[in-house]
């Protein structure tokens, strides 16, 4: 196997399950595909950027089948030399190092295929975030962003997930810790729920001068009060799911916004009807 070498690939997951390509016209102003996310196959296993470090059998990710798979080339490098190289970079990439933006899954993934087989991942990836700013609605949702990103990190597992080459070791779950005992059920999810009122309630202010922006004013205008909905059902959202204590912080976040998001489809479907 060392000698034909070990194929490569990346994963490609939509983390809106195809709600991007309805709604993000209506939300951003222009078309996106999908919310990327990707991990990167090798010796049989996943890894992937989420609060640390991840490492899982193929195809047991918590984020199901794939929208694609994109082959990467074949590398000859040894596990134990792969390994090795993610526990040096693991500090790089902790729940505190996030930045949903510019230091996600995708950045990691384009790394990691550059040491494996000297080229990175598709453009049309890692360019995601820059067509999101660049949308009419990106100054409007940077602040979100920013909320959303300081939450995470606040709310995630004070010790970030080292990279471990068993697999065993990487599936434990932080909040199972919590749902151990009944009575640190009920007073644990207290703190991230409150905070996340707190940043539902600062989401909700006036907001102290969001630079205007310069010349699409009056096409961002009448979306600006449908975002600040938005942006506190999310949070609204967020909160109850933390307040149950069974999901990490950045899953929880991504399932409060699914969730607003089905609703607005949902209820955008039945004014179409």
């Amino acid at each position: 196997m060392a000698e034909e070498g070990y194929k490569v690939t990346l994963n490609v997951y939509d983390l809106s399950n195809g709600l991007a390509r309805q709604l993000s016209t209506s939300f951003l102003g222009k078309p996106i595909e999908a919310i990327w996310h990707t991990g990167v196959v090798v010796y049989g296993n996943e890894y992937f950027f989420g609060g640390g470090i991840q490492s899982t059998p193929a195809g047991s990710t918590p984020y199901g089948r794939p929208l694609r798979v994109v082959e990467l080339g074949v590398t000859h490098l040894p596990r134990e030399v792969f390994e090795d190289y993610l526990r040096a970079i693991a500090p790089r990439y902790t729940a505190e190092t996030y930045r949903l933006l510019t230091h996600n899954c995708n950045n990691f993934s384009n790394e990691v295929a550059q040491f494996l087989v000297g080229t990175g991942i598709p453009d049309y990836i890692l360019n995601l975030p820059a067509e999101v700013m660049s949308s009419p609605m990106g100054p409007l949702i940077m602040p979100m962003i920013q909320n959303l990103e300081s939450t995470l990190r606040n709310n995630a597992a004070p010790q970030a997930t080292q990279f471990v080459p068993t697999p065993a070791s990487v599936s434990v779950p932080e909040p199972e810790k919590v749902a151990a005992t009944p009575s640190s059920t009920a007073a644990k999810p207290e703190e991230p729920a409150a905070a996340a009122e707190k940043i539902s309630r600062e989401a909700a202010a006036p907001a102290p001068a969001p630079a205007p922006a310069p010349s699409p004013a009056p096409a961002a205008d009448p979306l600006g009060s449908a975002r600040g909905k938005v942006q506190e059902e999310v949070m609204r959202e967020f909160a109850a799911i933390m307040a149950s204590g069974t999901l990490r912080a950045s899953e929880a976040a991504a399932l409060a916004m699914r969730r607003v998001m089905e609703r607005h489809g949902d209820a955008a479907t039945m004014q179409q009807g």
